[in-house]
């Protein structure tokens, strides 16, 4: 039960949307907060939409957080008031404070409200825009059938309601906006077919299975001198984990015996890396000095794990997950680049309302005094 970047609950309360598309007006008309193609969004509609966000980003905070509906821009009188009155420890805090925080909380509820009532529109319009139909027998049965996996009875519903400040009508109302937006989705390919994965998987093979590692022991010093000795001590017999101890740099080996264990080719000093994956380094032969990005080397293989790989039927079912994932994603993207693409320019926003779907919006510059402001507890 979620539409794209919906706000978490929302149901719609946006029951005056026409599908028949007028002319775009040239303003947006009182009472209202924007108007799409003609089609004002109300700012009853707005406000309780406020509410709801504001209900659940309440209930996401700790408990016993009260419910800050910012709704009066740019003013923000009531808001102040409201704070006042439900949060008693910023009764004596400075308006001019309180209100910068109803400021930053109204812009981040307003932004996810907004987009959520004029996609509304977008969509069902592009869907009737596409001969999309839908009756309310499917509505109430995709409602029904949402309710029953989410909900054992019908009191278990009704507090669901409550508790997100919502009603039925909200309720069904998202459930239509979603399933518009699931036939809208259904007009681009989503299925994964078997010469994909196989395609997918020829051009990513590297990437199903494991690569070769290998164990190693290090000693790494400062000059090449050092690093003789410390071969000569070798080749006399010493062990690694003595000339490792008293040579070595390497904070991280030097008490280890020199030991670095699992390494993939690539993952350490260049130098280390090409003379440790050589065709030369053979477990158990000593290589060095080798000069290398911080010092001088003197290494042993200890062990090869060899690299692993998996067949294409090993892989398929990641395989077909990530190319799903792709398909839906770029769905949705030609789903919403087509309803941005007919309706945001004729989506016009009351400027204290502006966001990034209304036509004309420019994203203001960002302020530090609006991220100081949010010290205080104003906003829940």
């Amino acid at each position: 039960m979620k539409t794209r970047r919906s706000i978490p609950a929302l149901g719609a309360f946006f029951v005056l949307i026409a599908l028949a598309v007028s002319a775009c007006g040239s303003s947006v008309p009182g009472g209202s907060v924007a108007v799409v193609a003609g089609n004002p969004i109300s700012t009853r509609a707005f406000n309780h939409w406020m509410y709801v966000a504001a209900k659940q980003q309440a209930s996401q905070s700790s408990a016993g957080q009260p419910v800050i509906v910012p709704t009066d821009p740019p003013s923000f009188s009531k808001c102040v008031k409201q704070v006042r009155a439900q949060i008693p420890a910023l009764k004596s805090t400075k308006s001019a404070q309180i209100k910068a925080d109803c400021k930053q909380l109204f812009t981040s509820l307003s932004s996810q409200v907004m987009d959520f009532l004029i996609r509304a529109y977008w969509y069902q319009a592009d869907a009737h825009k596409q001969h999309i139909n839908l009756t309310n027998a499917q509505v109430q049965q995709a409602l029904a059938t949402a309710k029953k996996g989410q909900f054992s009875t019908d009191a278990q519903f009704q507090t669901f309601l409550t508790s997100t400040g919502q009603t039925l009508a909200d309720v069904t109302y998202r459930i239509r906006v979603q399933q518009i937006y699931s036939k809208l989705l259904a007009k681009h390919p989503t299925t994964v077919t078997n010469a994909a994965i196989a395609s997918y998987y020829a051009a990513h093979k590297s990437s199903f299975g494991t690569p070769q590692t290998r164990n190693m022991r290090v000693v790494l010093t400062k000059t090449a001198a050092q690093a003789a000795a410390a071969r000569k001590a070798l080749d006399h017999g010493q062990s690694f984990a003595k000339v490792a101890k008293r040579y070595s740099i390497d904070p991280t080996t030097k008490n280890k015996g020199g030991l670095l264990s699992g390494v993939s080719a690539g993952q350490q000093d260049t130098a280390l890396s090409t003379a440790a994956f050589g065709p030369s380094a053979t477990v158990g032969k000593l290589i060095g000095p080798i000069k290398g990005q911080f010092g001088y080397y003197v290494i042993e293989v200890t062990k090869i794990t060899p690299a692993t790989a998996q067949t294409l039927a090993q892989a398929t079912t990641a395989i077909k997950q990530t190319l799903t994932t792709q398909l839906q994603s770029a769905a949705q993207a030609a789903v919403n680049a087509s309803a941005s693409k007919h309706w945001k320019s004729k989506t016009q926003c009351n400027s204290d309302y502006a966001m990034a779907d209304c036509t004309g919006y420019k994203a203001p510059k960002t302020s530090t005094a609006a991220g100081a402001a949010s010290g205080s507890s104003a906003t829940p």
